[in-house]
């Protein structure tokens, strides 16, 4: 096995300040000629301690894209956490797991990283056992926009109230989601508006109901403007279960079964329960008016 530069965090939303990280994690590899590596857990350590489910920003596999696609490193662990890993002790993960296990020669973590059992592991002890087991390390102080620390805490809270748009400054990329596209009810395809139906992914947080300007990135590498509403459908619908439609402009197609990533620009309004599905379309119409208009002003970037 190679050489290894590990970057070390959970890295939900793979943020500006987990991009610092990720950026000295590369430049590491380079200058040893070792292999950039990601080390995380497929699940919140605290929803494992505190066996309360915790919402995250992405999935695990939006956490890996993200990670390749914005910072070009291939190898990615998704290692689960575990009662095994939850109880072993901050020095053995970092001398078995890292070093013995993994080649580590070189070691990156953030500001705030903690690890090991009861999280007594602490960047200070990483670089002290650095130190004493001759590897390098380097700890990446915190990262600031607008004197407002980046943390994926504060980013849950602006996708959560609907924010996207000040989200995206502090993620350095728009908050996205990546899933199979399923079938609807079909009820677009009635008023001329057929739609891609996602689903959100079990513990991911749901952004604010509404409609929102997005992006949608197709298997094929293309991209289409798109119009997606959140929530439960109420002009056409009684139930509770959330869903995520999207029409797209200027495709025409089936992507049933396909995965594609969407990605939020701008909230457009709230959810809200038309009288009619006339009234209901020419919103729709509207919207898409808006969509075209924001990308006419801003790029497709």
């Amino acid at each position: 096995m190679n050489q290894t530069v590990i970057a070390l965090g959970f890295f939900d939303g793979v943020h500006r300040g987990h991009g610092a990280l990720l950026e000295k994690t590369v430049q590491r590899a380079r200058e040893l000629g070792a292999e950039p590596v990601v080390f995380t857990f497929d699940r919140p350590p605290k929803e494992v301690v505190t066996g309360k489910p915790v919402l995250l920003i992405n999935s695990p596999e939006d956490r890996r894209g993200l990670v390749k696609r914005l910072y070009g490193i291939e190898r990615i662990i998704l290692a689960p956490f575990d009662r095994e890993m939850m109880t072993l002790p901050w020095d053995a993960f970092v001398e078995q797991k890292l070093v013995r296990d993994m080649h580590a020669v070189h070691l990156v973590a953030g500001h705030d990283h903690r690890f090991g059992h009861k999280n007594q592991g602490t960047p200070q002890l990483l670089q002290e056992k650095c130190r004493e087991l001759g590897l390098g390390c380097d700890i990446i102080p915190k990262v600031e926009v607008d004197g407002i620390t980046v943390s994926s805490t504060y980013i849950r809270e602006l996708v959560e109230s609907g924010d996207v748009e000040t989200a995206a400054r502090f993620l350095g990329h728009r908050h996205c989601m990546t899933q199979t596209v399923g079938h609807g009810q079909r009820l677009g395809r009635t008023i001329g508006i057929p739609t891609v139906n996602l689903t959100v992914p079990e513990h991911v947080l749901t952004p604010k109901f509404g409609v929102y300007v997005s992006r949608v990135y197709l298997p094929d590498g293309r991209s289409c403007a798109g119009v997606t509403n959140v929530g439960t459908r109420p002009t056409v619908s009684r139930g509770e279960a959330v869903s995520v439609e999207t029409f797209l402009l200027d495709f025409d197609g089936d992507l049933y079964g396909q995965d594609i990533r969407l990605e939020f620009c701008k909230r457009l309004r709230g959810e809200v329960k038309f009288d009619s599905l006339e009234a209901l379309r020419e919103e729709i119409q509207k919207n898409i008016r808006q969509t075209r208009a924001y990308f006419e002003e801003n790029g497709v970037e």
